[in-house]
């Protein structure tokens, strides 16, 4: 694998997926709300459809992004830098937020179930469309995916090794949400509970945004 991509920034981007992949937002929302109605099946074809959407919006940024790296190469350095400010950013916000005893905290035992008398295939439909949608998603693919690649090395393998790493991910965190949905609900439901989940996210998430920006701006220096 090391041929295909730089190790350092994979190991990097490995625990960063993971951590992203277990908090809570719109996919995971969504599979917890398919999980509610204890349909095994509606789970795992509403987890198909949001990650056939991802593996989209990765082709799409394979292409975007090797445009960029060919034609700009400053502009590509300038884009990860950005990209690690702003997933430190997001780190420091959340973590502010977990710090905050009077945030309230995600609260999923009011996520619905879905309507079980629509057709099965409506979960990945529904799926689908989520993470095609999702803003936060868009915001992934232009800003803190680039400071993981590698210019010295092809666009197309690394594309395709963070894919596959990143819809892995996804797909447990996703199928472990939506099949245990009740328990998760409950447990993540206790203010205690969210608020040291969230606080060692945020700071585990900071220190890899301090590296990316480290090894970037270094980079970039270097040039």
């Amino acid at each position: 694998m090391s041929a295909l991509v730089d190790l350092n920034k994979y190991y990097a981007f490995l625990v960063a997926m993971f951590l992203m992949a277990l908090s809570p937002g719109p996919a995971i929302m969504f599979c917890v709300r398919v999980g509610l109605t204890k349909s095994h099946r509606r789970v795992l074809l509403g987890v198909l459809g949001l990650n056939l959407a991802t593996l989209i919006w990765f082709i799409a940024a394979a292409f975007g992004l090797q445009v960029v790296m060919l034609a700009a190469p400053l502009l590509f350095r300038l884009i990860a830098i950005a990209g690690g400010l702003y997933l430190g950013w997001i780190s420091v916000k959340s973590l502010i937020s977990a710090l905050d005893i009077r945030n309230e905290t995600v609260n999923f035992s009011l996520s619905k179930p879905a309507d079980t008398n629509s057709p099965i295939w409506h979960a990945f439909r529904d799926g689908f469309m989520v993470q095609l949608l999702n803003p936060k998603v868009t915001l992934f693919f232009s800003a803190v995916l680039p400071p993981f690649i590698d210019m010295n090395r092809p666009m197309p393998p690394q594309m395709m090794v963070l894919a596959a790493t990143a819809i892995s991910m996804d797909v447990i965190a996703m199928i472990s949400y939506g099949l245990g949905a009740v328990t998760l609900s409950h447990l993540l439901s206790e203010p205690k509970n969210k608020q040291r989940f969230d606080i060692a996210v945020s700071l585990v998430l900071l220190g890899i945004a301090t590296v990316i920006v480290w090894h970037s701006v270094s980079d970039l220096l270097h040039m």
